[in-house]
């Protein structure tokens, strides 16, 4: 890897990210919507807007592989997740075949899976149960990608994140939280394993609560250096006795189950 584009570079994840992986790469391409911060040496700042084939087309030229981090990164109404996550996905990933990128990591979410239930553990190869819109985009995400490593040959490591930050914040992250170092790690093995065709990892440090299996990440190298338990104590003493949503507690996505639910039984 030569040039790596991140897309999605002015949130939270691709911040992290444009810090830990400069220098590991001669050059990063950092793209985003919104204004960036000015380039620094071994860096190149773009402003595109994913719904513009032809800007996506100019903005993937020249690189070697993708971080795919750009969209709507919550629930939304479907407008906004059809143009960013879905047709903004496609069109990264046409320009990337056309400019013969060949390897993609894509950002998608424990929302691509979030009506299975707390009390299962669940590995990379279950089938999509999307909890939103935004989840629905996310199991789009994958699709797509699935079809271009058949049809095209690009290699895609789909990360479902959990949760990305310093340390997890409530009872629910403590299962499914990332730090930055792990997920830079899971970044790197992404752009750089020999063979990655296509691949579901979940983006979650070594948890002891963890609701998933990540045995495909650690076949591939992954060795999470953190765990969220040392936050655990803390974060149950604080919301001990606070009311729960039954729907939210029940099933892995949380709030994202909970809101606009309206079936009259809940979901095995």
């Amino acid at each position: 890897m030569d040039r790596v584009l991140i897309t999605g570079a002015a949130g939270g994840i691709g911040r992290s990210l444009r810090e830990s992986l400069l220098g590991v790469y001669r050059v990063l391409r950092l793209s985003d919507r919104v204004p960036l911060a000015p380039a620094r040496t071994g860096e190149e700042v773009d402003l595109t807007e994913l719904s513009d084939m032809a800007a996506v087309e100019r903005m993937v030229d020249g690189v070697d592989g993708i971080v795919h981090l750009g969209g709507i990164s919550g629930e939304s109404e479907w407008e906004r997740i059809l143009q960013s996550n879905i047709a903004g996905t496609y069109n990264l990933f046409e320009a990337a075949r056309r400019a013969g990128v060949q390897r993609i990591i894509v950002a998608t979410s424990n929302h691509a899976v979030g009506f299975y239930p707390r009390d299962r553990k669940i590995d990379h190869q279950v089938v999509p149960r999307p909890d939103s819109r935004y989840g629905v985009s996310k199991a789009f995400a994958e699709a797509l990608a699935s079809l271009y490593a058949d049809k095209h040959g690009i290699g895609f490591l789909c990360t479902r994140i959990g949760n990305f930050g310093p340390r997890p914040i409530d009872k629910r992250r403590l299962s499914i939280w990332i730090s930055p170092r792990d997920y830079t790690q899971l970044v790197r093995i992404g752009l750089e394993h020999p063979d990655i065709r296509y691949e579901i990892v979940y983006g979650v440090s070594n948890n002891r609560r963890s609701w998933y299996d990540n045995s495909n990440a650690e076949r591939l190298g992954y060795r999470p250096q953190d765990d969220s338990e040392p936050q655990a104590a803390a974060i149950l003493v604080a919301e001990a006795g606070t009311a729960k949503d039954p729907i939210a507690e029940r099933y892995q996505g949380g709030t994202f189950c909970a809101d606009e639910f309206t079936a009259e039984k809940q979901p095995d």
